[in-house]
């Protein structure tokens, strides 16, 4: 194997786990309304375990309901009703030979009345959130003994379930971390004061588990090694918090990092580097003999590896990066990087569009997160069609690998030389990189399943026409919508499009016109480029479109570089040297510039669709060619429409489901990956 280390077996405690690689926890809101195992949370984790992954840690778990919700969803544990539920969920998991474990949660201050159905959150002390600004109540002395036991019953209550220990979730400014940190204990009893006072309250809990459960149930403990706000938990601290939580009974550390005030330390944006905190890790591994995991924007197994050689870890928690792609870790392990759906840490499907906002789970790259009940596998046609796909983007390539897995003919014709359609472009601006690798997994598959890609081809009905296929994919994608302003034919204007395709130089001072997302990432580009820029927003908020904790950064690094933006501003004409803008009073003010750049939307290219019907074939429309919107929904959108299509010629996919060991064993890429 290249990467031997990752699936080395390793034991936490009593527990033996298969390799080195961990899903750590994640809230789906997957849990069904009373806080019990859904049928769709089953699917989801046993999806993950059918992929390979040596240990799966739930999402979090509440032990006091419904005071201690963080979302209002959440799995729940609170009393002896949820065991069975949990149950089904284990035995899921261990029929594919994973271990799991819950993460035992207690949201304290760090919540909303709304997720804790009308009763105030409670905290170490009366200090408000920063991020939420909720005002805590301070919690007495019996009631900290109320909650301790509460985590000690839902351990109890765990292990009656069948799990292979629990996870005290310490971090990320929640509860138990409320009372760790100097920032929220302002406690002067035997539960705040020094280091040893705040951790009084995660060691009694450590300490009573390890009692109460035999001594025999492991109990990992996750906490920030950095909170990154200040007066918080710094690294220094966190070394003497782990020889601590050691000498307590604690039977391995899982060091994450930040709060919710310092968000994108924990759901980083996607300019950050793959596995940037790891060094939080490496240092408390070097103060204590238990097992060390570290967690952290790690996508790449190569990373994973050298972490491990590195003795940085001893474990991998691979987070995101197995909700993009189930099977990363059977891939690894059979040398197949290239078929590995990379998490491009746009934190959309999972975070701020869906579970932010009470929603499922999804994810931008796969299309069945969170839908794994509805979507287990990709059925094989017994009526092999042919379908053609016109579009080389996100949607029309993920359309034609759903059909070509399927076992049906495709084609696929894209009038650039290259596949990939807008993101090639998205991927230009700074810390964007990694938004490439959707295109690169998708332009992988369907080369490798046998689609016939025709480049360089511009697909005429007439042409189509004579290609014999049972269905057309429109998957034509979008282009800029130019506005009716006088002087935008001016030879000083051009698009964001082209600007970050290498079409157009600009120099000089340049205005850019539309503060949305791609305006605002064409803006950095020039600037990094040395170039004067300002940018010019109709609305009131620049970026509004941008993923909130992507946004925070974002809009901090635009002021750090001085780029100038106005927002409530309209431009009313365009001149060689200059534009006129309209403020919300509708004063006129004058902007001088050498180069106007557009960014103010986009709309769909979709000509062909009625072409196509009216000489009677059949025709599908996805993605942008349909309406402009974000990646998410093109690759959904492509996959769903493939499904759709195939649907009613397919039968289910009746091979044998070989276990990991079985394909490790036998040498085999096999069905898991049907």
């Amino acid at each position: 194997m290249k990467y031997p280390r990752l699936f080395e077996k390793g034991s936490i405690g009593t527990m033996t786990i298969r390799n080195r690689t961990v899903m750590p926890a994640m809230g789906t809101n997957l849990a069904n309304e009373t806080g019990g195992v859904s049928q769709a949370m089953v699917h989801y984790y046993r999806a993950r375990a059918k992929g390979g992954v040596g240990l799966i840690i739930t999402e979090l778990v509440s032990v006091d309901s419904p005071g201690g919700y963080a979302i209002p969803k959440q799995l729940d544990l609170h009393s002896n009703t949820f065991i069975a539920g949990h149950n089904e969920l284990v035995e899921a998991v261990h029929e594919h030979g994973a271990k799991i474990v819950p993460q035992l949660h207690h949201a304290g201050r760090q919540t909303t009345t709304e997720n804790t159905r009308g009763l105030q959150p409670v905290a170490p002390s009366a200090i408000p959130d920063p991020y939420l600004q909720i005002i805590p109540r301070e919690l007495t002395l019996s009631e900290i003994e109320d909650i301790i036991d509460k985590f000690v019953q839902g351990a109890i209550r765990a292990q009656k379930a069948g799990y292979d220990g629990v996870e005290i979730h310490g971090a990320h400014g929640y509860l138990v971390a409320q009372f760790m940190s100097p920032s929220s204990n302002r406690r002067t009893d035997m539960y705040g004061g020094d280091t040893a006072g705040r951790m009084g309250f995660p060691t009694e809990i450590v300490r009573r588990i390890k009692k109460e459960t035999k001594g025999n149930f492991p109990v990992i403990f996750r906490y920030s090694g950095d909170e990154f706000i200040q007066g918080g938990i710094n690294l220094e601290e966190a070394k003497l918090m782990a020889k601590i939580l050691e000498e307590a009974g604690a039977d391995a550390l899982h060091i994450s990092s930040g709060t919710y005030a310092s968000m994108h330390t924990i759901l980083e944006p996607m300019n950050y580097p793959e596995a940037w905190r790891a060094y939080l890790a490496e240092q408390i591994k070097k103060v204590v003999g238990i097992p060390v995991i570290t967690v952290g924007n790690i996508r790449s197994p190569q990373v994973a590896e050298n972490l491990l050689n590195e003795e940085k870890a001893d474990f991998i928690a691979l987070g995101r990066t197995l909700i993009a792609d189930p099977e990363w870790p059977l891939k690894v392990m059979l040398d197949r990087d290239e078929d590995i759906r990379k998490c491009i840490t746009c934190n959309l499907g999972c975070i701020s569009e869906r579970v932010f906002k009470n929603l499922h789970i999804r994810c931008t790259v796969n299309p069945v997160a969170g839908r794994e009940i509805e979507y287990p596998s990709i059925p094989f046609s017994y009526n092999s069609k042919h379908f053609v796909v016109v579009g080389g983007g996100p949607a029309g390539m993920e359309a034609a690998r759903v059909l070509a897995e399927a076992g049906n003919k495709v084609s696929l014709i894209e009038r650039e030389s290259e596949l990939g359609g807008q993101i090639r472009i998205a991927a230009v601006p700074p810390g964007k990189d990694k938004i490439r690798w959707s295109i690169e997994y998708l332009e992988t598959q369907i080369r490798s399943l046998g689609v016939d890609i025709q480049l360089k081809t511009e697909a005429t009905a007439e042409i189509l026409q004579g290609m014999d296929a049972d269905c057309f994919v429109i998957a034509t994608g979008a282009a800029p919508i130019i506005p009716s302003i006088k002087g935008v034919n001016s030879p000083n204007v051009t698009t964001a499009w082209e600007i970050l395709a290498g079409q157009y130089e600009a120099g000089g001072k340049v205005i850019v016109v539309g503060g949305g997302s791609v305006g605002c990432e064409t803006a950095l580009y020039l600037r990094l480029k040395g170039i004067e820029v300002t940018v010019l927003e109709m609305e009131e908020t620049l970026a509004d479109d941008m993923e909130p904790i992507t946004r925070t950064v974002f809009l901090e690094e635009m002021g750090n570089l001085q780029i100038q933006a106005f927002t409530g501003y309209k431009v009313q004409r365009i001149e060689i040297n200059g534009v006129v803008v309209l403020d919300k009073n509708w004063r006129e003010h004058w902007f001088p510039c050498d180069h106007v750049v557009l960014s103010m939307g986009a709309g769909p290219i979709n000509h062909l669709e009625d072409q196509l019907k009216q000489k009677g074939l059949k025709v599908a429309v996805i993605g942008d060619a349909k309406k402009p919107r974000k990646l998410r929904e093109a690759i959904s959108e492509g996959f769903m429409a493939a499904h759709e299509l195939i649907k009613n010629t397919t039968y289910p996919n009746l091979r044998h489901q070989f276990t990991v060991e079985e394909v490790f064993h036998r040498g085999e890429y096999r069905s898991i990956l049907q």
